[in-house]
C-alpha cells in the first residue's frame, strides 16, 4: 500500500494578494496616474484633432464626464470589494461566475491591447527622437526608419518592465510618472505665457471652425480617445495589495483622474491655439498625427518644446505600459484563482510575492500582439470600445450591489454612466467596425476555451466560494432553498442539522416537509398520522432552535409520499432535496426512491447517520474518489460547508487494485489530486492506496473516521438508486454517510456511485 499526501492550504506560491497590502495612497494614486496621464494624449490627440479639429477638447470634457461617472461606481464597488481583480472581482461578486469570465476575459485583453498601445507608443516616440537626435550628433539616422528598430524598442520595453515586475510587486517605479508630470507642467506653463506674448484675438481664430465635422466628429473622436482617460480601474485591479483599502481605493482614483484632466483639458487647448499654424490644427494634425504633439510645442517653444514631449512622450508610454502590464496581471492572476484560466497563473513567487507567472504570460501576450499588429490607432479604438463595454458592466455591477444590501444607494448615477458607455461603445463599434470585429473574435476564443477546458473547474471553485462567503448569494440576488423531508422523529435532529451546513449562508433557506397520509381510524388529535408529524415537526425544531436555523415548515396531505415530494420540489424551485437513507432491505423501497431521483431537478443529499448526531463533532472525514477523478459542485459546496464550523482532517482515498498498471495508477493519481485541489476549501489530504480489495480498503479506511462524503452520478439504465460501495459502507460500519447526487443535465433515471461502477 502506499500513500501520497499533499497541504494545500500551506501551499505559498498560492497565497491571496490580500495577505501582502504593500501599496499607499501615494503609489495607488501613482499607479493610476501613470496610467492615464501622458500616454493616451500624445498616442491620440493627433488623431482626435484630425477627427473633429478644435472639438476634440469637446471630445476629451465629455470623455472626462463619462470616466467620472465610472469612477463614482468603482469607487462605491472598491470599498464594498477591497480585492485584487477589479472589474473583473465585481462581476464575480454581484453576477456569475460565467459572466465575469467574460468580463475578466475582455478587460485582461483590454489591458493588454492598452500595453500594446503604449509599447508602441514608446517606440514611436524613441524612434522620432533618435532619427532627429542622431545628426545633430553628427550620426547617420537612416537606419531609424524603418519598422524592425520600433519592433525592438517595444519589444525591449516590454521585456524590461515584466521582468522588473517578476521581481517585486507592484509598488514602486515613480520616477517616471513623477518625470513626466513635471513635464507637462513646464509645456502647460510655456503655453500660458505664449498666450500673453501673443494676440489672443488672432489665436482663437485658429478654433475657428471649431466643430469642423460637427457633432459625429466629436462622438467619434471620443470613441477614438476614451482609452487616454482609461487607468483608474487599474487601481481596482491591485486593491488586495492596497493598504487601508476603503479609503485609499476610491481617494486614489479619484486623484489620478483629476490630475488626467487638470493636464489634459488645458493642454489640449494650447496645442489648438499657440501649438497650432494659422490655417489650424486639424490639417497638422492629419498630415501627422502622431508629431502633433511634438511639432504643436516646437511652435511655441522652440526645438526645446519639441524634445519636452518627445522626452514626456518616453516617460508617458513607459509608465502607463508598467501600469497595464500590472493591471492586466492582476485580473489573469483572480481568474486564475478562480479556475476562469488556466491554474498555474495563480502562483505567487515566493520571495517577492508577486503574481509571476500571470506577469509573465502576460507581457509575452503584448509582445507577440506588438509585433503582430504595429498600428497604434488600430490597437487603441479596440481597446476604447472593449474598456467602455467593461465599464458599462461596472454600473451594473454597482446598481445590483446596492440594490441588494441593507443599505440601499441611489441608482442615477450608475444608470446615467452605464447609457453613456454602451452608447459611446455602440457608436464607436460601427464607426470603427474593426474594433467591434477584434472584440467579437476574441470573444468567440474565449467561449470556446471556457467550455472545453474552464467551466468545471471554474464552477466547483465557484460553488465552494458561495458555500464560504455570507454575502456571495445574497450579492446575486440568490436564495436556494433546501428541503428536507421528515417521516421519522428519530432522524428529525440529523437531517435539520446536515440542511443546516448544507444552507447557503446568509440567505439559503430550509424547508421542512412533512407529507401525512391520510386514513381511516381516530380523528382529531388522536390520529396516528397527525401525532407522527407533530413529533416530527418538534423534534426537528427543537434542533433548529440549536442550530440557530429558522426554517419554513410545510405539511401536506397525499397517499404516497414519494411522488408528493417531488412536486413539492419543483413547485417550491428546490436547489437541494435533503433525505434520510432508508432501509433497502424493506420491499418496494427502493423502487421508490429510484423513482423519486428519477423525476427530482434539485441536487440531492441522502444521509444515513445515528439519532441527534451533530456535523458540529465531525473531525475526520474521508471521500472515496473512483478512477475517473468525476467533479461534484455539490461536494465542493458540501466541503465549503463543513471548512464554515472547525478545522477538520479531510482525506481524499483513492483505491486501486494492484494490477493496476504503473501507467494508469499514475494518471489516476493525477486526476485525484488536481479533484481535490479544486473541491477542497482549506487543508486536506491525498491518499492512494493499492491492494487487492479496493472496497473492503476503503470500508477499512471508513469506520475509523467520523463522517464519508461518497459523490453519486445519475446514470440511464441503472436499477439500484445507491451503488454497492455505499451499501457496503452503511452495511459494515455506523460511520455517517452522505451520499451526494448533481442534478442531472436530462432527466435521467436511478444512481450509481461516481466513479465506482458498482452497482
Amino acid at each position: 500500500m502506499t500513500s501520497r499526501v499533499t497541504d494545500f492550504a500551506t501551499d505559498s506560491r498560492e497565497r491571496p494578494l490580500e495577505d501582502q497590502r504593500n501599496i499607499g495612497l501615494f503609489g495607488a494614486t501613482s499607479l493610476g496616474v501613470g496610467a492615464i496621464v501622458g500616454g493616451g494624449i500624445l498616442a491620440l490627440a493627433g488623431v482626435a484633432f484630425a477627427t473633429a479639429g478644435p472639438g476634440a477638447i469637446v471630445a476629451f470634457a465629455l470623455n472626462g464626464v463619462i470616466a467620472m461617472l465610472t469612477v463614482a461606481s468603482f469607487a462605491y464597488l472598491a470599498r464594498r470589494f477591497p480585492e485584487s481583480g477589479g472589474i473583473y472581482a465585481y462581476a464575480k461578486k454581484v453576477l456569475s461566475i460565467e459572466v465575469a469570465f467574460v468580463v475578466g476575459w475582455v478587460v485582461w485583453f483590454a489591458s493588454i491591447l492598452a500595453g500594446v498601445l503604449y509599447s508602441l507608443g514608446f517606440a514611436a516616440f524613441a524612434a522620432e527622437g533618435l532619427t532627429r537626435g542622431l545628426p545633430l550628433l553628427g550620426m547617420s539616422a537612416e537606419w531609424t526608419q524603418g519598422a524592425p528598430l520600433r519592433a525592438a524598442l517595444a519589444l525591449a520595453a516590454i521585456l524590461l518592465y515584466a521582468a522588473t515586475l517578476v521581481q517585486r510587486a507592484a509598488g514602486g517605479g515613480h520616477t517616471a510618472t513623477i518625470g513626466k508630470v513635471m513635464v507637462f507642467a513646464i509645456l502647460i506653463v510655456a503655453g500660458a505665457v505664449a498666450w500673453v506674448v501673443k494676440s489672443p484675438s488672432e489665436l482663437l481664430a485658429r478654433l475657428d471652425p471649431f466643430l469642423a465635422a460637427g457633432p459625429t466628429g466629436v462622438v467619434q473622436a471620443m470613441g477614438y480617445t476614451f482609452i487616454a482617460l482609461q487607468g483608474f480601474d487599474l487601481i481596482a485591479a491591485v486593491g488586495g495589495e492596497v493598504k487601508d483599502p476603503e479609503r485609499n481605493l476610491p481617494l486614489a482614483m479619484y486623484l489620478s483622474l483629476g490630475i488626467a484632466l487638470a493636464i489634459y483639458l488645458p493642454l489640449l487647448f494650447i496645442m489648438a491655439t499657440v501649438g497650432a499654424p494659422p490655417e489650424g490644427i486639424a490639417p497638422a494634425a492629419a498630415a501627422n498625427p502622431e508629431g502633433m504633439v511634438a511639432e504643436a510645442a516646437e511652435r511655441f517653444m522652440g526645438v526645446g518644446g519639441y524634445w519636452l514631449v518627445i522626452g514626456a512622450g518616453v516617460l508617458s508610454m513607459l509608465s502607463a505600459l508598467r501600469a497595464n502590464l500590472v493591471g492586466a496581471s492582476r485580473v489573469a492572476f483572480a481568474m486564475a484563482r478562480d479556475r476562469t484560466l488556466p491554474r498555474r497563473l495563480g502562483g505567487v513567487r515566493g520571495s517577492s510575492g508577486t503574481p509571476a507567472v500571470a506577469v509573465v504570460v502576460t507581457g509575452l501576450m503584448v509582445a507577440v500582439i506588438a509585433l503582430a499588429v504595429g498600428d497604434v490607432a488600430a490597437a487603441g479604438a479596440a481597446s476604447s470600445l472593449i474598456f467602455l463595454i467593461s465599464f458599462a458592466i461596472v454600473h451594473w455591477a454597482a446598481v445590483l450591489a446596492g440594490s441588494r444590501t441593507d443599505h440601499a444607494r441611489p441608482a442615477v448615477v450608475p444608470v446615467i454612466g452605464a447609457v453613456l458607455c454602451l452608447g459611446l461603445a455602440t457608436f464607436q463599434a460601427f464607426a470603427v467596425p474593426e474594433a467591434g470585429t477584434v472584440v467579437l473574435t476574441w470573444l468567440a476564443l474565449g467561449a470556446a476555451l471556457y467550455l472545453t477546458l474552464f467551466a468545471s473547474g471554474a464552477r466547483m471553485a465557484d460553488a465552494s466560494a458561495e458555500a464560504r462567503d455570507p454575502d456571495l448569494a445574497r450579492l446575486r440576488g440568490r436564495s436556494p432553498l433546501v428541503m428536507v423531508p421528515i417521516a421519522n422523529p428519530e432522524r428529525a435532529a440529523s437531517l435539520v442539522d446536515v440542511a443546516a451546513t448544507l444552507r447557503t449562508p446568509g440567505t439559503g433557506r430550509v424547508l421542512l416537509l412533512s407529507v401525512v397520509r391520510p386514513g381511516s381510524g381516530s380523528s382529531g388529535r388522536d390520529h396516528p398520522a397527525l401525532r407522527d408529524a407533530e413529533a416530527v415537526l418538534g423534534e426537528s425544531l427543537q434542533r433548529s432552535f440549536e442550530s440557530a436555523l429558522v426554517p419554513e415548515t410545510l405539511f401536506t396531505i397525499a397517499s404516497d409520499a414519494w411522488p408528493e415530494i417531488a412536486r413539492v420540489a419543483r413547485v417550491h424551485d428546490c436547489e437541494t432535496v435533503l433525505v434520510g437513507l432508508p432501509d433497502l432491505t424493506e420491499p418496494g423501497i427502493e423502487a421508490n426512491l429510484e423513482r423519486l431521483l428519477g423525476e427530482l431537478q434539485a441536487d440531492v443529499v441522502i444521509v444515513r447517520a445515528p439519532p441527534r448526531w451533530r456535523m458540529d463533532d465531525v473531525r475526520r472525514v474521508l471521500v472515496p474518489i473512483g478512477g475517473r477523478g468525476d467533479h461534484s459542485h455539490l461536494r465542493a459546496r458540501l466541503l465549503a460547508s463543513l471548512s464554515r464550523s472547525g478545522d477538520r482532517s479531510l482525506i481524499f482515498l483513492h483505491a486501486v487494485e494492484t494490477a493496476t498498471s504503473a501507467d494508469e495508477r499514475h494518471r489516476a493519481e493525477r486526476e485525484i489530486r488536481k479533484l481535490a485541489r479544486d473541491e477542497a476549501a482549506g487543508p486536506y489530504e491525498v491518499q492512494v492506496d493499492v491492494t487487492d480489495a479496493p472496497v473492503q480498503a476503503i470500508i477499512e479506511r471508513a469506520a475509523g473516521m467520523d463522517l464519508v462524503v461518497l459523490g453519486l452520478g445519475r446514470r440511464e439504465r441503472v436499477h439500484r438508486p445507491v451503488g454497492e460501495l455505499a451499501r457496503a459502507i452503511a452495511r459494515s460500519t455506523d460511520v455517517p454517510l452522505v451520499l451526494i447526487s448533481r442534478r442531472p443535465v436530462r432527466s435521467l433515471g436511478g444512481l450509481s456511485s461516481a466513479g465506482f461502477r458498482l452497482t
